[in-house]
């Protein structure tokens, strides 16, 4: 990331209420503010109140409204703070820092945190070509640091009875894709690929079974069971890389990553690598460009963990 800002220029560049007002209505409406409702440019300003008015439908709304800030009293010098915060540590913040560094309760941190994790999810920005690198890895606790009666019998090696399987794809020196899956089977693995790499790209894999059979490409192993991990152009180092910043920020930072709220884990982190070639401001004006008709309430978060 280029250009990252400091915790003074942060409050030089958005010191009060009306200021972040104002950025954040020019990063979700660049093109001119619409109704959130009916998408009509026809809007009027009330000043008084701080709302816009659409012509056309008739109803009234806030740069909070239509999306994930919608409903939040939050202010919002504290949305864009966390923004800056989640898209600048590039191994994320704990939700307990969080409230620490912006002067709210937990809850209201990892709730918040969450929000804006769900402008992280973006499209694969097209399909990735030349050499693209695949690999799996699985979140969840080790069986040997387990109480004896709390252990999962053959849950060893590249196991999904305790632990969720994530299918990272990577396009050397470009993009990465990642997705937590219920199954690394052929046919989940096979299906990704296709969905995600265009025919004909070449593509780079560790020995693993699942990987057989794949059609429509280049397909280049190394066998690290074997001690291999380069023979030629083949190697994975790219998306383990990528892989060793994940697992620091799981152990060293949020130490567990609930299966219902993993995707939104991965997303922050290949958002980040994504779009490191940008300035910190330009990735949290992406986000908030982003916000647009995206919403998750308190109650679907909660849902979702029990």
């Amino acid at each position: 990331m280029k250009n990252n800002i400091s915790v003074f220029s942060f409050l030089k560049e958005f010191p009060n209420e009306d200021t972040c007002e104002k950025w954040i209505m020019n990063a979700r409406w660049p093109r001119g503010v619409f109704c959130p409702f009916c998408s009509n440019y026809r809007i009027y300003r009330l000043e008084n109140q701080k709302r816009f008015k659409c012509a056309g439908c008739r109803k009234q709304f806030t740069v909070r409204t239509g999306s994930v800030l919608a409903e939040s009293k939050v202010p919002l010098q504290k949305w864009l703070m966390t923004t800056w915060i989640l898209t600048s540590h590039t191994k994320g913040i704990s939700s307990v820092q969080l409230s620490k560094t912006l002067g709210v309760t937990q809850k209201t941190a990892w709730f918040l945190a969450h929000r804006i994790r769900e402008a992280f999810s973006e499209g694969n920005g097209g399909l990735f070509t030349g050499t693209v690198e695949v690999d799996e890895t699985y979140v969840g606790g080790k069986n040997k640091n387990r109480h004896k009666n709390k252990k999962v019998e053959n849950s060893q090696g590249r196991s999904t009875k305790d632990k969720t399987a994530v299918i990272g794809i990577k396009q050397r020196d470009g993009r990465v894709k990642v997705m937590p899956v219920n199954d690394t089977t052929s046919k989940t693995i096979h299906k990704l690929i296709n969905k995600t790499v265009a025919q004909g790209a070449i593509v780079c894999t560790d020995e693993y079974r699942s990987y057989n059979g794949l059609k429509n490409y280049t397909h280049l192993r190394v066998n690290h069971s074997g001690g291999q991990y380069v023979d030629g152009i083949a190697n994975t180092n790219s998306i383990e890389s990528f892989w060793s910043l994940f697992k620091r920020g799981f152990i060293g930072v949020y130490h567990q990553m609930s299966p219902a709220h993993l995707f939104r884990y991965v997303d922050e982190f290949s958002f980040r690598h994504n779009l490191t070639k940008l300035t910190c401001v330009e990735i949290m004006n992406r986000v908030f460009y982003n916000t647009n008709a995206k919403r998750l309430t308190y109650k679907q978060l909660t849902n979702a963990s029990s």
